[in-house]
């Protein structure tokens, strides 16, 4: 059988509050807007949820054990969503892998419903939120001997708001800096592929860009060098913020960390999870979805001085191997069934690449003007100092953005 290649890349950029420029409001308020919660496509969002959160974690565990001490950061939503979409035009086992892999029971949820569920997801996601940037998006560039089924490429605009662009794949450099481009216009991540097959016929391309404001921000004058403890044996300089107000945490004894939830505005939310000294690998290890929905409905305001490295990490991950370790095999050999993207079993994914980008910040000079009118008590605040390695995840609307493990801040 004559084997045509499907190359998939997962783009994320998150940048937290690291520009000077406050985005303007649209309109009266674009965060009232209300799902009725007796909606099919409301309780197909609500089925899929918790699985994206099961495969968030699932995959996170997995990509740990193969990173040793590196700085780790991934898209749940995007690996998510790109597989869910390639999903449309799988039959039989390649099917059954893909969605039993991304954390579905076919016995709980239903194939329609899955897809229901995301196209629900992603219109509720990008929708225009005052003071949030983001975009999630999907688009597949074919070469012209390739030839779509229409309902395949209905059910991808219609459940996964696809762009669908022609490529000259007879010129792979032609097709590199097109995909390229598009890539950079959604993302601003430069140069996210490289070297395709010349036997490639279509590239799958997802993308999750969020640019967001802190609540409350970090006055940069504040920022001092400090001492981050890599290791037992490493210690490194960071850029250490500080900022003394009232932040949403959480003890769990049971995990062995603190939790501090710092808010942004327009809806999305980070969480930071510290280990106590001697526990990172414990709480690595035990990291699930329980824990986090437990801890967003455990968290309660207190005085905090809270210390945070600013900054920046990326991942660039080839996840053909981890996602095969995790079930999902089928789809990257010669017993792919994706018939029902062509008609034809002859495609098979050759290449799945996901990249990352995070920056967190002070959120420039409007963090001055914002703690200089800061009222403070005199009572002593809860000190938490992010001066060893931690987790952080980004949510909105308990859905998991990023997920990220920051090993070393120096390295990005």
């Amino acid at each position: 059988m004559l084997n045509f290649y499907l190359c998939l890349f997962l783009l994320g950029i998150c940048g937290f509050a690291n520009n000077h420029h406050v985005p303007g409001h649209y309109g009266k308020d674009a965060d009232d807007h209300h799902h009725p919660t007796e909606s099919p496509d409301y309780l197909s969002y609500q089925k899929i949820s918790r699985s994206n959160a099961n495969f968030a974690f699932k995959f996170f565990r997995q990509i740990v054990s193969e990173a040793g001490d590196e700085n780790v950061s991934f898209s749940p939503l995007s690996l998510s969503t790109a597989f869910a979409f390639l999903s449309l035009g799988a039959k039989s086992t390649t099917l059954s892998q893909l969605l039993s892999g991304l954390g579905f029971n076919e016995t709980e949820i239903s194939e329609q419903e899955i897809h229901d569920g995301f196209r629900h997801l992603l219109q509720m996601l990008n929708r225009p939120r005052a003071e949030l940037e983001l975009n999630i998006g999907n688009a597949l560039f074919t070469h012209d001997k390739v030839h779509l089924l229409k309902k395949f490429v209905k059910d991808a605009k219609h459940c996964y708001q696809a762009e669908i662009f022609p490529a000259n794949f007879k010129n792979s450099s032609e097709v590199e800096k097109q995909i390229n481009s598009y890539i950079e216009n959604k993302t601003h991540i430069k140069d996210a592929v490289k070297g395709l097959r010349p036997d490639s016929v279509m590239v799958l391309v997802n993308h999750v860009f969020l640019k967001a404001y802190w609540e409350k921000p970090f006055n940069s004058q504040a920022t001092r060098e400090a001492d981050f403890f890599v290791d037992k044996k490493t210690m490194v300089k960071v850029p250490m913020m500080r900022k003394t107000s009232y932040f949403k945490t959480y003890r769990d004894a049971d995990l062995s960390c603190e939790v501090v939830e710092l808010p942004y505005k327009g809806g999305a939310s980070a969480l930071f999870i510290l280990p106590d000294q001697g526990k990172l690998k414990h709480v690595e290890q035990a990291l699930g979805e329980d824990h986090l929905f437990k801890w967003l409905n455990s968290l309660r305001g207190r005085r905090v001085e809270l210390f945070l490295p600013r900054f920046s990490i990326s991942g660039s991950y080839d996840i053909k191997n981890t996602l095969q370790k995790m079930g999902i095999t089928d789809v990257f050999d010669d017993r792919a069934d994706l018939s029902g993207m062509t008609g034809k079993p002859n495609l098979k994914v050759s290449k799945a690449i996901h990249k990352t980008y995070l920056n967190v910040h002070e959120n420039g000079t409007e963090a001055a003007a914002t703690n200089l009118m800061e009222i403070r008590l005199t009572s002593a605040p809860l000190v938490i100092r992010f001066d060893r390695p931690f987790f952080l995840s980004i949510t909105i609307d308990r859905n998991i953005l990023f997920l990220g493990r920051v090993q070393d801040p120096t390295k990005n």
